[in-house]
């Protein structure tokens, strides 16, 4: 499902920013650090207020009708043509590759289509729109990181967030063994699936302390509080961060440590 040729636009004056309910309700942070990250690279970041949810819970739980009444709501609320800019790969994905099937043959298709197109996971529209440059003053530190499924397998950027941390001299990134593994949360899969879901997180914690690292990075909220939260409750020798907030901190002057 990732674009076979993706071609992306001229860095633009400015973008709209589409916020997700995780970074709003759980991580505001993330969804901070990724606006103040945009707005040092010189980019104006408007953000709707009457954004709500994309939809993607009811769509991968099988309930299509309800997913399309809510994301029908997002429709209108990018009437210029700068890009849509998302802090996940998950909702991401399901906006630019589920959002014109799932409009297919009504009167919102066409809509439906061109928003799609202009949706750009953040991570992946700093290194590949902005062209950032990063200047760690941050301590060293040793990390690994986790790139979400949709990250991954929709948008395509599983090497964005590498390409990031690398620019980061005092960052030492380590890899987990089978990387590319899902973390057992899937939305409402880990509600529907628990015992299973359980299984998968708690291998993917036990890559993650394999790698000798004590925190661990990831694109998507929704695998930040899967790993993070089985992590904390289990006791485990690693914490997570959204890679958005772990790159602002390190490069805006607070020595890269959490406040």
């Amino acid at each position: 499902m990732v674009d076979p040729i993706k071609v992306y636009p001229a860095k633009p004056s400015k973008v709209y920013f589409y916020g997700t309910c995780l970074v709003d309700m759980f991580y505001p942070d993330a969804g901070m650090a990724g606006i103040q990250l945009l707005e040092r690279e010189g980019i104006e970041v408007i953000y709707p207020e009457d954004q709500t949810c994309c939809g993607q819970p009811a769509y991968t739980s099988g309930y299509h009708d309800e997913a399309r009444a809510v994301a029908k709501a997002q429709l209108g609320l990018f009437p210029e043509d700068w890009p849509i800019v998302v802090p996940s790969g998950s909702c991401g994905g399901m906006m630019r590759k589920h959002y014109p099937a799932l409009f297919k043959d009504t009167a919102d298709d066409v809509k439906a289509a061109e928003i799609a197109g202009r949706i750009w996971e953040l991570t992946d529209f700093l290194v590949n729109v902005c062209h950032i440059k990063l200047d760690d003053l941050g301590e060293p530190t040793t990390v690994a990181m986790h790139t979400s499924c949709s990250a991954r397998r929709e948008m395509g950027v599983a090497e964005v967030g590498p390409k990031l941390l690398g620019q980061l001299k005092n960052v030492n990134l380590v890899e987990q063994v089978r990387a590319e593994e899902c973390c057992g949360f899937g939305g409402t899969f880990a509600i529907r699936h628990p015992e299973i879901s359980g299984a998968m997180v708690s291998e993917k914690v036990d890559t993650l302390v394999d790698t000798g690292a004590k925190e661990f990075v990831t694109t998507d909220c929704g695998c930040l509080m899967n790993i993070d939260g089985y992590a904390e409750k289990n006791h485990k020798p690693v914490t997570g961060q959204h890679i958005l907030s772990f790159l602002w901190e390190r490069t805006n002057g607070d020595g890269g440590k959490r406040s």
